[in-house]
């Protein structure tokens, strides 16, 4: 089977249950944003995964992270939320639980904050800024979804989660590396 199918051409997508849309409307957009952080996520993961032990359970918590928002963007991709008759996974609350003992673990490690941190440091801390931004944007579009069309609210619980989880991982591999936080400075 080829990868292209050329449907597409036209400005149009499909999404799951078949209905056609725009590749401008906003649910395109909220599981594009979705798609590109799992991107970026891969991404700071395989950099993690060159720093060994000292970053192992960074990388295996971004591993988890890629799984969730692979249902996450399968979710935002069934228009009928929550009458669907598709067997589409679903985003639940479970899943940004599951991130609060990881975020407190991590946490702990890390002294207070007593200045505004900028992004940057490692390079690892850097992607994890970058995809914690990218988090930050994917919400915001899934709240504008939500405003016109129905949408799991998990999902907005999950990647507001996930932003502090990866704020505080790109301290955590600054901390590891011997790198300090970026302190904004007036």
């Amino acid at each position: 089977m080829k990868i292209y199918t050329k449907t597409g051409d036209k400005g149009e997508t499909g999404l799951i249950g078949g209905k056609r849309v725009s590749k401008a409307d906003p649910r395109i957009v909220a599981y594009g944003a979705v798609d590109e952080l799992n991107s970026s996520v891969g991404l700071a993961a395989a950099f993690l995964c060159q720093k060994g032990q000292l970053a192992a359970d960074l990388a295996d918590v971004l591993v988890q992270v890629q799984n969730d928002l692979f249902v996450v963007g399968s979710d935002l991709a069934d228009p009928d939320y929550p009458k669907s008759e598709n067997k589409t996974p679903r985003t639940d609350e479970k899943m940004a639980a599951a991130l609060e003992p990881v975020i407190d673990r991590f946490e702990a490690e890390l002294a207070p904050i007593t200045f505004f941190i900028l992004p940057g440091g490692s390079v690892e801390a850097s992607l994890l800024h970058q995809c914690r931004g990218i988090s930050r944007r994917a919400e915001t579009a899934v709240v504008a979804l939500s405003k016109s069309q129905a949408v799991n609210p998990a999902i907005v619980i999950y990647l507001n989660r996930l932003s502090d989880l990866l704020f505080v991982a790109a301290r955590v591999a600054n901390k590891r590396q011997g790198v300090l936080d970026v302190a904004w400075r007036k």
